[in-house]
């Protein structure tokens, strides 16, 4: 599949994944509304690493930023959470509903930063079966 329509078929389902960092989330929001596909339906997930306080993915500023970005453009959203390691809940979560694109959000590293610390974007790409959306945030 490529970036283009095929076939006429349109990208409708997308799983954007967000951290907690409320201006990535919003960046990669606002990426999604411009593109000029049909999107029906965006799932806004986060995946909890660690979740002591027992927390909700709508009580996370960054999740409600994104999803208040796509609700003012009209698009339909869900907020979902998830726990576990990030890379695989990601594209877990993209084959369960059947996304056809998943958009990610990413920060400056440099490659002895992505090195040690691992890039989830990275790994997403690596491994999933539909294409995947980097969103940089400038800042």
């Amino acid at each position: 599949m490529t970036w283009e329509r095929m076939d006429s078929r349109i990208m409708t389902d997308v799983v954007l994944a967000v951290d907690d960092d409320e201006e990535r989330a919003r960046a990669q929001a606002e990426t999604v509304v411009g593109l000029d596909w049909d999107v029906i339906e965006v799932t806004v997930l986060h995946v909890f690493t660690q979740n002591e306080e027992g927390a909700t993915v709508s009580q996370l500023a960054s999740a409600r930023a994104a999803r208040d970005v796509l609700k003012a453009a009209d698009v339909e959203v869900s907020l979902v959470g998830d726990s576990g390691d990030p890379d695989e809940r990601v594209v877990a979560n993209a084959e369960r509903t059947d996304a056809d694109l998943i958009a990610v959000g990413g920060r400056r590293r440099s490659p002895t930063g992505k090195a040690v610390f691992g890039s989830t974007s990275q790994s997403v790409m690596l491994t999933a079966d539909v294409p995947v959306l980097y969103c940089p945030v400038e800042r």
